[in-house]
């Protein structure tokens, strides 16, 4: 019953219950000053904005014209550059494999002698769980990597004077040339925003829970019995757990590399459509002649593709990228570690309860397929895309 508590939990989730909330940042500094990008989901935007004026459930791009300037106003208060004043150069619309962006330019003649300290705030209000991914590039050096948690900004001594535009000979000095070693380019944020993806993707977490809901039972003629022995429900995890990360390592790499895509307005229905498969198939076996971690494999590689885009939007040299991806891959390792070890641990206490098979297996399946079941109608009616 308290498993069952934990999955109606997750139906406020929303449509996106997957797709984390993330804003894309660049920074460069060039002889000229510092230029700095950012790209921010129109979802995200009328979120904290209600861009929808007229409430139809779907953005115009005569409804975002007239939001720009409340747009603009949104983000200018809400991102600064320690010792850079920043002005707007210009904005514009960037579609995404997951929606629609709106892309802001914005311009400071500055010149910081090191990695700039950013204060982002964008949607600390709104919704907790956002993330704003900076790529900062300093002249000619590789491009460093940041997570900008809205919920723990930066902050800095309020006498902090804007630096000056460079001198002539200030502009004439040569760029840096000399790369950093890969824990400068990269810190261990990365391996945090994969514990935060992985336990802030509550489509993820809810087809895990459909998998290890009759993890501590046995399947017999005469219906489910607990298993005697913790052993006897540990292996079977192991199988599951192993099938589902070797799956979605691979087509997570795969995709963040660019070698395969698949829209999101296909991966987003499936992965709801493989939490409605997996509670099914509790109730009533639909892979009765397939291993358990076989199925699990093949919905593994659906949900890779859901985790991707963390990484695929950031454009990284191949050495950045490579110790990115293996932060962020083993942090949502570690954080699918951890879910699993805590509710395998709980359903182990409650097997030989009578009602577990009914209340547990049956009421969380019977859970999982209504909220999966909302999940896949709200991603398939594609009411959050901007409607040109």
């Amino acid at each position: 019953m308290s498993l069952l508590l934990c999955v109606a939990l997750l139906a406020p989730a929303g449509a996106w219950a997957h797709k984390a909330s993330d804003a894309y940042l660049q920074l460069a500094t060039t002889e000229q000053g510092l230029s700095l990008r950012i790209d921010i989901a129109l979802r995200d935007l009328d979120a904290a904005l209600d861009l929808d004026a007229d409430g139809d459930g779907r953005l115009t791009w005569g409804e975002v014209r007239a939001a720009w300037p409340a747009i603009d106003a949104y983000v200018g208060a809400r991102l600064q550059v320690q010792g850079c004043e920043l002005a707007l150069n210009g904005h514009a619309l960037e579609k995404r494999a997951d929606g629609v962006y709106a892309a802001l330019s914005l311009q400071s003649p500055c010149q910081p002698s090191g990695t700039p300290m950013i204060r982002y705030t964008v949607m600390q209000d709104v919704d907790p769980t956002h993330r704003g991914l900076a790529r900062i590039t300093l002249g000619a050096s590789r491009p460093e990597l940041r997570v900008l948690d809205p919920m723990h900004p930066a902050t800095w001594p309020s006498t902090v004077v804007p630096q000056p535009a460079p001198t002539p000979s200030a502009a004439a000095a040569p760029a840096p040339t000399s790369a950093p070693a890969p824990d400068q380019a990269v810190d261990t944020s990365f391996l945090r925003e994969g514990v935060h993806h992985i336990i802030t993707g509550y489509d993820h977490v809810l087809f895990l829970l459909c998998l290890l809901l009759p993890a501590v039972m046995r399947r017999t003629p005469q219906g489910w019995r607990p298993v005697d022995e913790l052993r006897q429900a540990v292996w079977p995890v192991v199988g599951i757990v192993t099938a589902f990360t070797l799956a979605h390592s691979i087509t997570l790499t795969l995709a963040a590399l660019k070698l395969a895509s698949i829209p999101s307005a296909i991966i987003e229905p499936a992965i709801a459509a493989t939490i409605v498969l997996a509670a099914i198939d509790n109730l009533r076996p639909l892979f009765s002649r397939l291993p358990r971690a076989a199925v699990t494999f093949a919905f593994g590689l659906i949900h890779g593709f859901g985790f991707a885009g963390v990484l695929a939007e950031m454009e990284l040299p191949t050495s950045t990228f490579a110790w990115a991806l293996l932060q962020f891959n083993l942090g949502l390792e570690l954080g699918q570690l951890a879910i699993v070890l805590a509710t395998v641990s709980l359903l182990y206490l409650l097997r030989r309860r009578a009602a577990y098979p009914r209340w547990v297996i049956g009421g969380g399946s019977m859970a999982a397929i209504t909220v999966g079941s909302l999940w896949f109608i709200e991603r398939t009616a594609d009411v959050s895309v901007l409607g040109f």
